[in-house]
């Protein structure tokens, strides 16, 4: 890894073990510590289409919920992640931990509630909330749509349902409250991006 680094241009610094520990956002650091420009998405690097749907978080708090969200939804072919005001920072340690080098391959955006509706408008996408009283997802029929997952303990906000395409869900069985919001948008966005 030195040598490809060194090879590359990049410029390397040895520190000692102290110094690791005291950069390194981990109990146990894995030797390395990279400092890197983060990417700067912005909308127009998102292009949703019939097998890539994009997924918005609305007001997810929890960091590790995020990053999971965000490595799911690259691994299964979304266009991006949006993020509405409430959700966690990417940039947290372990929300980008989470991600498993997710971010730096998957456009992520923070918007409002406002230029979220106006971008779905303008890029002709479905948006669908995802809820407990939601129908099953249907395979796409050629047009994009965007999947909204929301808080962890107040799913998302009311204001959505004005202008939302729908709601979408997932059957559970009987005495089964509800799913984790990571694992409900990883099957929502499966479902609605296979064959």
């Amino acid at each position: 890894l030195k040598a490809a680094l060194a090879g590359a241009g990049h410029a390397l610094e040895a520190v000692t073990e102290k110094e690791l520990e005291q950069l390194a956002a981990t109990e146990h650091p894995q030797g390395i510590v990279a400092v890197i420009e983060p990417p700067r998405w912005t909308l127009a690097d998102l292009k949703p289409g019939p097998r890539a749907p994009v997924l918005v978080l609305d007001a997810v708090q929890d960091p590790g919920n995020v990053g999971t969200m965000v490595r799911s939804a690259f691994a299964l072919g979304a266009a991006g992640v949006l993020a509405l005001p409430g959700t966690a920072e990417i940039t947290n340690p372990k929300t980008l931990r989470a991600t498993m080098g997710g971010w730096f391959r998957l456009p992520y955006v923070a918007l409002d509630e406002p230029a979220l509706e106006t971008w779905a408008a303008a890029a002709s996408v479905r948006l669908l909330v995802a809820a407990m009283d939601g129908a099953p997802p249907e395979r796409s029929r050629g047009q994009a749509v965007a999947i909204v997952v929301g808080n962890e303990g107040g799913g998302t906000r009311p204001s959505l349902d004005r202008w939302a395409h729908g709601r979408i869900g997932i059957p559970l069985r009987a005495g089964a409250e509800s799913l984790n919001v990571g694992i409900a948008a990883g099957i929502l966005l499966y479902e609605v991006t296979r064959e």
